[in-house]
C-alpha cells in the first residue's frame, strides 16, 4: 500500500467515527468538546484495565486454583 490509500482509508475511518457517533451534525467547538471526553473516557478505561484486571486474574487464579485442589501456598 503506498501512503495515498493509507491516508485515503484514515480519512474514511475517521469519516465512519463521525457518522456512528452522530458528531458530524456538532458545530466545532461542540465536536471538539466531545471528542475530548471521549478520548478521556477511553484512557480512563484502558488505565483502569491496564492496573485493576491482572490483579483480579490472579485472585480469580488463587480462588479457583484452591477450590479445585491446588496446593496451598505456604505463608511463611
Amino acid at each position: 500500500m503506498d501512503i495515498k490509500h493509507v491516508k485515503d482509508y484514515i480519512y474514511w475511518l475517521y469519516y465512519q467515527y463521525l457518522l456512528i457517533t452522530c458528531s458530524y451534525v456538532l458545530e466545532p467547538w461542540e465536536r471538539s468538546m466531545f471528542h475530548t471526553i471521549t478520548v478521556t473516557v477511553f484512557a480512563m478505561v484502558v488505565y483502569t484495565a491496564y492496573v485493576f484486571v491482572p490483579i483480579h486474574i490472579r485472585l480469580a487464579f488463587e480462588f479457583f486454583s484452591q477450590l479445585f485442589g491446588g496446593q496451598p501456598e505456604s505463608r511463611v
